[in-house]
């Protein structure tokens, strides 16, 4: 997981260590000091989960070497990001619902991702 700054919350906040439970330890965490230093180190596509897309999640064909970028709940992406994407993906949603949570966003978009490529941990080929 790449945290980039500036971002919404503290790696230290009791809410951020409650919500990765015991997922936290098993994650490598990066964090970049601004966009640039991240697209710097970043590998393989761009892929942005935003409510601005038309192409559904589940009708792309994901790659191994992609990396999911998402935004903060209550303003997405600046603008940067958007142009920088390589492509944008969408969560459908029902006409009038909210968006889903980002953490729930990231784990649907995230095993789909894994499904597709075969990379569930102990998962056979």
């Amino acid at each position: 997981m790449d945290i980039i700054e500036p971002c919404g919350f503290l790696l230290t906040d009791r809410n951020f260590r409650r919500a990765g439970m015991d997922y936290r330890a098993g994650t490598d965490l990066a964090r970049h000091e601004s966009w640039d230093a991240f697209r710097a180190k970043a590998p393989g596509r761009l892929l942005l989960l935003t409510t601005q897309a038309a192409r559904p999640y589940a009708d792309f064909a994901f790659r191994p070497s992609d990396t999911l970028i998402l935004g903060r709940e209550s303003a997405g992406v600046p603008d940067a990001v958007h142009q920088a994407a390589d492509e944008r993906l969408l969560i459908p949603m029902r006409p009038g619902m909210r968006s889903i949570n980002v953490a729930q966003a990231a784990a649907m978009v995230l095993g789909e991702g894994l499904r597709q490529t075969g990379a569930f941990p102990g998962a056979s080929a």
